[in-house]
């Protein structure tokens, strides 16, 4: 999310129509679309092959470039609807543009923010395609980002494919964590950005 939230502001306040900011929307509308195993695949073949084996580090890579559009453009979409009011204020009083940015336009689109970075991770939440061909599983609890890792949706989709009543039973189970986990987080989230709104 912080590139993405960086990347986002350059579009919206310094990026304008240049054509660097133009080839980046490109870029990043090719990625928007892009169907998440295309990715696992590009990430399989630019880190997997080249390490000889699966990765955390790779099953991270995946999910960020997944997660990177989302936060990329609805940063830019939610700086572009603070009102230009608050902007030529703030340059007034003589504040830099970089403090105008940190504290004038964030703080206004602080909620649309969050809400991008959520939609984000409820994306990649249930992804079970990109970690397919990159961080595989690992039957054992690992830390190593140089190792396969054990992750829920493929531990979900091996359960559910298993011809065991049991282990179905524990993917519905695996799915449920995954659906709460991401309600949780918006909960939370929600709660943390409506303190900041009293505090302000």
């Amino acid at each position: 999310p912080p590139f993405g939230i960086l990347a986002g502001t350059y579009l919206a306040e310094y990026g304008g129509r240049s054509y660097v900011a133009n080839t980046i929307r490109f870029i990043n509308d090719i990625l928007l679309s892009a169907p998440s195993i295309i990715i696992g695949l590009f990430v399989y073949e630019l880190v997997v092959v080249k390490l000889g084996h699966f990765s955390g580090l790779a099953g991270a890579l995946a999910l960020a470039i997944i997660m990177l559009p989302v936060v990329i453009r609805t940063t830019e979409e939610m700086l572009r609807l603070v009102p230009n009011p608050l902007r030529e204020a703030a340059l007034a009083l003589g504040a830099p543009r970089w403090k105008m940015v940190s504290l004038v336009a964030y703080r206004a689109a602080l909620s649309g923010i969050l809400t991008g970075v959520l939609l984000a991770i409820a994306r990649i939440a249930g992804e079970t395609a990109p970690l397919l061909f990159t961080a595989l599983n690992n039957q054992f609890w690992s830390t190593n980002l140089m190792q396969p890792m054990a992750n829920l949706p493929m531990v979900i989709f091996q359960f559910a494919m298993s011809p065991y009543q049991e282990w179905h039973a524990l993917a519905w189970a695996g799915s449920l964590l995954i659906t709460l986990s991401v309600l949780l987080l918006s909960i939370v989230a929600r709660t943390l950005l409506r303190k900041v709104r009293i505090d302000q």
